[in-house]
């Protein structure tokens, strides 16, 4: 594990400019925790993706 990584806490990843965002974190490199309110399908989606 490497402690210069950061954490990225998505809020309103599971759709739209959110998703963007998690997909972008995660390509840099930060590891990302996603959240979502009701697209519990497009979150789990996007955490495969990752």
């Amino acid at each position: 594990m490497n402690p210069d990584r950061r954490v990225a806490l998505v809020t309103g990843s599971g759709r739209g400019i959110g998703r963007a965002i998690a997909l972008e974190m995660a390509n840099l490199g930060h590891r990302v925790a996603v959240n979502y309110r009701s697209s519990s399908s497009a979150a789990e989606s996007l955490v495969a993706e990752i």
